[in-house]
């Protein structure tokens, strides 16, 4: 057995020793802190859910890496550190998993979080009973038999986990993916209070009743108001953390959130209206936090759905948007133009060289003209398109902007928009043509955005399916080498730009208001993750 590293490279594993203060505010010497240890975050929507096997999309994510932790967490630079386990060892052949709990870890309620919980947790997310959104990311790092589960072909308790003993926990892989572990800071791995979900059901998740065993516990959640978290005296940690208590809000409203943030009503936004960028740059630019952010903005076509189950209709729709024009005109905040799903601030990614990417937007629009016309369509016989998004001023302006390039294509383009879990539904259910979509990675790893369009993956709401596609994504998680699976990767991505199952139109980044005393904001973590048990408010 080995030591497993925890700030890994894909393929290095060696051996480290972690102090109990890797997972804590770092406050500089000479920092006098404020008496009032409190955060107010803008959160964007309400979340779906806060049931850790439940939940998808960024705003549930956000207050659960606070409420809970898994057996990995991440510091401020995005590296892998121990959370609930203190330790593990992998197997020789990188298959077998094995770790240690801490004795310190403890539920909000005193109970000792143990192996079972794990054991528990792990098996809820790919039991079709829990009917999970994410089960398809058990899938991802080939645990024993997850695939069969989820498909209802094996049982639960078959899955290849098991509790040795109350503080040990393991985990088999039929294969040996390298990035298993980075994988393990993701909330479908937390570990869940079973005995609080079989007591209340799906009112587990309501503030009174919540169980849980991260940083802080659910205090208050006021649906479409507020969700207020308290710090956790029981978390292992609980002495090195500062901030007593976060609240969520739901702000939907870009400009509503700014208006707040200047009244001193908003700690921290989650994003920064358009439109004001530039001015605030001027007039407050050390409150501005723009970070390089793991995800692309696309539009995802229904492939099961005509005529986009046709490639050339893909295709001329993707061509005939300007890039340059949304990244530079519409958002200006430093977004770069995508044409791959996989963006350049995934670690290891080298993308493909795509003839399209190369071409003037003349040059693309002519092909999208002639793709259509091929396709059957023209001024006399109009391509009618309804383009479906989320509630965000944002994403408005974006649909607008691109409706309007559509335009001379002679391309008909309906305006939908819905509520956030609206939308959610609508997508997983298939209701859409054109839908907005975002993807930002589950872990800093090509493979975390491009296995969205393989065939069998839960969150494919466009049902493209490709063979090809399929088998090196198969492949890319039996390799050892860097090299080799970043050139499956290449491939993988050449596919997507022959199919157009999606148009990619931007790489993230994130942009937000923070206010000067808030101290220990993460610049370096790609993923976004934001744990408040890492944040600290000085006096000023």
């Amino acid at each position: 057995m080995k030591k497993l590293l925890a700030m890994l490279t894909v393929s290095a594993l060696a051996a480290a020793t972690f102090s109990v203060n890797s997972v804590a505010a770092t406050v500089p010497p000479g920092t006098t802190l404020a008496k009032e240890q409190t955060l107010v975050r803008g959160n964007g929507t309400e979340p779906a859910s806060l049931d850790p096997q439940k939940v998808e999309g960024v705003p549930g994510s956000n207050v659960l890496v606070d409420l809970f932790e898994g057996l990995i967490t991440q510091d401020s630079n995005g590296n892998v550190i121990p959370g609930q386990a203190e330790s593990w060892t992998v197997s020789d052949d990188n298959k077998l998993f094995t770790f240690k709990i801490r004795d310190t870890a403890k539920w909000s309620n005193g109970d000792p979080v143990t192996a079972h919980d794990f054991v528990y947790a792990f098996q809820r997310a790919v039991d079709p009973e829990t009917a999970s959104r994410y089960a398809w990311y058990m899938e991802i790092p080939t645990i024993i038999n997850a695939s069969a589960i989820i498909r209802g072909e094996k049982p639960v308790d078959t899955l290849g986990v098991r509790a040795v003993d109350d503080k040990t926990f393991q985990v088999k892989l039929e294969k040996p993916v390298p990035y298993f572990i980075k994988m393990l800071a993701h909330t479908t791995m937390f570990p869940v209070h079973q005995k609080t979900i079989e007591k209340y059901g799906d009112d587990w998740t309501k503030p009174g009743n919540m169980v849980s065993n991260g940083a802080y516990t659910l205090k208050e959640w006021t649906v479409n108001e507020r969700i207020v978290l308290e710090r956790n005296p029981n978390y292992w940690n609980d002495k090195e953390t500062v901030i007593n208590q976060v609240t969520y809000l739901p702000i939907t409203s870009q400009t509503a959130e700014l208006n707040r943030y200047k009244a001193g009503e908003v700690d921290m936004t989650s994003t920064i209206p358009l439109e004001h960028y530039k001015s605030l740059k001027e007039s407050i630019p050390e409150e501005i936090k723009t970070t390089p952010y793991l995800g692309t903005y696309y539009y995802e076509f229904n492939t099961q759905k005509p005529p986009f189950d046709d490639a050339r209709v893909r295709k001329a729709l993707s061509y005939a948007i300007d890039r340059n024009a949304i990244t530079q005109y519409v958002l200006g905040q430093g977004q770069l133009p995508a044409f791959t799903m996989t963006p350049s601030s995934v670690s290891g990614f080298t993308p493909p060289d795509l003839p399209y990417s190369h071409l003037s937007q003349s040059e693309l629009n002519a092909k999208a003209k002639k793709l259509l016309e091929e396709a059957g369509y023209s001024q006399s016989n109009p391509l009618k398109v309804t383009l479906l998004y989320n509630t965000l001023d944002s994403h408005k302006k974006i649909a607008i902007a691109i409706s309007q390039m559509w335009k001379p294509l002679g391309v008909q383009v309906t305006l939908e928009n819905k509520e956030w879990k609206t939308y959610l539904d609508s997508k997983d259910e298939g209701d859409f043509e054109v839908a907005r979509g975002g993807w930002i990675g589950d872990y800093n790893e090509a493979s975390s955005m491009l296995d969205l369009k393989t065939s069998t993956h839960g969150q494919n709401d466009g049902k493209y399916s490709s063979k090809e596609f399929d088998a090196i994504m198969a492949k890319s998680r039996t390799v050892t080498s860097d090299e080799e699976r970043a050139e499956l990767y290449k491939q993988a991505e050449e596919i997507l730009a022959k199919d157009m199952p999606l148009a990619p139109i931007y790489q993230y980044v994130t942009s937000r208001l923070v206010k000067p005393e808030v101290g220990g904001y993460p610049m370096n973590n790609v993923e976004d993750n934001i744990y408040t048990r890492e944040l600290y408010i000085k006096k000023l």
